[in-house]
């Protein structure tokens, strides 16, 4: 038995070198990177929930590449780029992921669940009780947004393309994922890659960021807790149900986005217990699993190695990090407007990752002063910074549909 008969049995291996050598490349660096992610989850550095099942996706895909029968290299988890009916019946039956691509991925009904989810978890009482120190916040931290849209239109990507991209800068998965479906189909799989691989990476960066631009003194500074308001559930459930009538009447084509976040947050605050379970447990993680995992079968070389991804890398990382600075920004602005009573650490919560982003800005300040409580400003920012992305990318949507 020579070589070329071991690279029959043992395809993984033997398709390394029937591969372009730079397609070989990238599979291998993608291997490791999958690795680095299954560890940096474990150590809960990145986010575990999504990078675990990412790492193990990404370099099992990228392990896994066999020779099909009509003589392509390929895999058995996904086609993303099948189109004809016959085709996508022929996949739906071959590919054990392509189910879930098909009937979760390719028509937002992901985006939705994990919405829905989102929305259970959310007290909008923290923005209602801050709603105009909130909203400022989050639109600050939508800088990226609008820096990355029209440079990415002098990189020569269409209006489509381009706000698909930019919305990276809003930091929310299931927005870039339903706006890329919408206006970049044919990006939609590296720019909702790039986007959550990002998300995941912010994590772990923004401390630093966070670190760098504000001052030890100011990051441990005490936020007095000021008035405080009476929200009742009541309150909340009517905030919720008109501001999701009003969303919809404004941008109807996010219309599903807007519904499935308030769904979640009028189940909340009717108090109905047993829909709080199914939504918060079983969709929100069921959802979030499939997520990670698809994402990261998804990162396969040969998709990924395109000569337009190296612009989706460089402009969704660089939307994140000015929406960052943005975010931080508008918390300098609060500083001094309110008479320096506001932490400008509270900005960073404005990028809407959410409760990450929120996490972070109490971690940094707490770690400077153990008695700086910014939780409550951060979770009103952050909250409103998903509200804010969803109507913008509502916006692009209307727009250049």
């Amino acid at each position: 038995m020579d070589l070329s008969d071991l690279g029959g049995v043992f395809q993984g291996i033997g398709t390394l070198f029937m591969q372009d050598p730079g397609v070989a490349a990238g599979r291998i660096v993608l291997i490791t990177l999958g690795f680095l992610l299954v560890y940096l989850g474990k150590k809960e550095v990145l986010e575990p929930l999504l990078m675990i099942p990412m790492g193990l996706g990404m370099s099992s895909v990228n392990a896994g590449v066999l020779l099909l029968a009509d003589g392509r290299t390929g895999t058995l988890f996904i086609d993303p780029l099948v189109k004809e009916p016959s085709d996508v019946i022929n996949v739906l039956q071959i590919n054990w992921l392509q189910p879930v691509y098909t009937f979760m991925f390719s028509n937002g009904l992901i985006a939705c669940l994990v919405f829905m989810g989102i929305g259970v978890l959310l007290d909008v009482g923290y923005v209602m009780a801050r709603p105009f120190q909130s909203m400022l916040i989050a639109l600050f931290a939508e800088l990226g947004t609008f820096v990355v849209f029209p440079l990415a239109l002098m990189l020569d990507m269409n209006p489509g393309q381009a706000a698909a991209v930019a919305t990276i800068g809003g930091a929310d998965g299931p927005m870039v994922l339903f706006v890329s479906l919408i206006l970049a189909p044919d990006l939609f799989v590296p720019i909702t890659v790039v986007g959550y691989l990002y998300l995941g990476l912010a994590y772990g960066a923004f401390p630093y960021l966070v670190r760098a631009l504000v001052p030890a003194r100011l990051r441990g500074l005490p936020m007095p807790p000021g008035k405080q308001k009476r929200i009742t559930a009541g309150s909340k459930l009517a905030f919720a149900v008109v501001v999701c009538t009003l969303l919809c009447l404004l941008f109807p084509v996010a219309a599903p986005l807007f519904f499935s976040l308030f769904i979640g947050v009028a189940v909340r605050e009717a108090g109905i217990p047993q829909f709080q379970d199914l939504i918060s447990k079983v969709f929100l993680y069921g959802a979030t699993f499939f997520l990670g995992l698809t994402l990261g079968v998804l990162c396969e070389a040969g998709t990924l190695l395109n000569p337009v991804v190296l612009k989706l890398l460089v402009l969704g990382m660089l939307a994140l990090t000015v929406s960052a600075v943005g975010g931080i920004l508008g918390g300098y602005v609060l500083y001094f407007a309110s008479g320096r009573k506001v932490n400008p650490v509270v900005g960073i919560a404005g990028v809407s990752c959410v409760p990450t982003t929120a996490k972070v800005a109490q971690k940094v300040a707490g770690h400077e002063n153990p008695a700086a409580i910014v939780m409550p400003a951060a979770l009103g920012a952050n909250i409103s910074g998903v509200i804010t992305s969803a109507i913008i990318a509502g916006a692009f949507v209307a727009l250049l549909r």
